[in-house]
């Protein structure tokens, strides 16, 4: 449980900065500021697929694969090709904005820095796994804590002391960019560079589906979402800002099982009554956050509802359904099945967020939901039994 609570708390502290961040921004130089993480929103899967590539996968092959190699190889791709990427994203956020549908001119220089804030974290990121992996979490947080403070330190004060938005935006991504630069060139050692893409899909096909067709969903559904006008527009923003930092802690109960599964010293009860207490909590969270928060906005509170029930539902099925898919992904003839469901529920996400109502989004995700852990206890319940020491049995080899 405390390497659980570890690596949460990192995941906790990467995702809450920004969005206190956001909020504090709204309230010192512009209002509509704390919309800028609801318009990047979608842009946050295209960092979590390359996380998943380049970071995950290149270390689940370290361990399962006894390649050496791997890691550092998968760090310095990552982040060759992500910066190609993000940077692209930034030069052309004129056109993101606009579909968007939302002002150009009010949001262009934080969506700049927000889309290169990400890339940074992305790289950081890379980091992190490295670490959690080799099961140095308390320097990872030591790490997080650091970049996190100089983060929201100099942009908010910044903030207060000024009001040119580019001096503030420059001056915060060089900092961060040069701290996490440092703590990157400390990862390297000698090693021979392999592209090594294919083994490292393999073993996250799951989370790279998920989070593509995240990416499709979330940028076509809020675009199409955000024609319905402020309220929807406010109602999505706050839900997302209350349950985003919820949700990136709770990947930590994956990171973890992964990591217990590659090493083969995972046990499935453990890893589910560690996850519900971690949800507990996260929970707990986001009611604290709505409680402290709901006075900085005009929200139509039944709208609001609707959006964050679908949320909270999700939050207690998830470990019922991620542990299983943990485990059937990292065991061979299963990754197939578990991709191909994840492949069905997000097109069910991706068409349903070309619906033409403001609930598109959440109609998606409940859908996907219900798909994916009926399909997935079905696939795992046919193969395996959980014993009562939380092992579990193939029970087809056992016949």
């Amino acid at each position: 449980m405390k390497r659980l609570l570890r690596i949460s708390f990192n995941q906790a502290i990467f995702s809450f900065i920004p969005i206190l961040s956001w909020m504090m921004l709204g309230l010192i130089l512009d209002k509509n500021l704390a919309n800028v993480f609801t318009l990047t929103y979608p842009i946050q899967f295209v960092w979590a697929t390359f996380k998943s590539i380049f970071a995950i996968g290149a270390n689940i092959s370290k361990e399962k694969d006894k390649n050496e190699n791997a890691v550092l190889s998968g760090m310095t791709l990552g982040i060759i090709i992500g910066f190609i990427v993000f940077i692209s994203i930034a030069i052309n956020i004129k056109s993101y904005i606009k579909f968007m549908n939302m002002d150009y001119s009010i949001y262009k220089e934080f969506a700049i820095y927000s889309v290169i804030q990400l890339y940074i974290q992305l790289v950081f990121s890379f980091v992190m796994e490295k670490l959690y992996f080799e099961g140095k979490e308390k320097i990872a947080n030591k790490y997080m804590l650091t970049l996190n403070i100089l983060n929201f330190g100099i942009l908010i004060g910044l903030s207060l002391l000024i009001k040119n938005k580019v001096i503030i935006v420059v001056v915060t991504l060089m900092v961060i960019f040069i701290y996490t630069l440092l703590i990157t060139i400390k990862q390297y050692k000698k090693f021979k560079f392999k592209i090594n893409l294919l083994k490292n899909i393999k073993y996250e096909s799951v989370s790279i589906v998920r989070d593509i067709f995240f990416f499709i969903t979330y940028l076509f559904g809020f675009s199409n979402a955000l024609e319905f006008g402020k309220e929807y527009i406010v109602a999505l923003n706050f839900v997302a800002l209350v349950t985003d930092t919820q949700w990136d802690s709770l990947y930590a109960i994956d990171t973890v099982a992964k990591i217990d599964i590659s090493k083969e010293k995972f046990n499935y009860k453990e890893h589910r009554r560690n996850a519900y207490k971690l949800i507990g909590i996260l929970l707990f969270t986001t009611f604290l956050m709505i409680l402290f928060s709901y006075r900085n906005y005009e929200l139509n509170f039944a709208i609001m509802l609707m959006y964050l029930s679908v949320e909270i539902v999700d939050f207690l099925v998830d470990p019922l359904y991620e542990l299983k898919v943990c485990y059937l992904q990292l065991t061979d003839k299963f990754e197939s099945k578990v991709t191909s469901n994840k492949l069905v529920a997000s097109g069910i996400r991706v068409v349903t967020s070309f619906l033409k109502t403001p609930f598109c989004t959440a109609i998606g995700q409940t859908l996907s939901m219900i798909e994916q852990y009926a399909v997935i206890n079905i696939i795992f319940y046919k193969n395996f039994r959980i014993n009562k020491d939380g092992t579990i049995e193939n029970i087809k080899v056992r016949k």
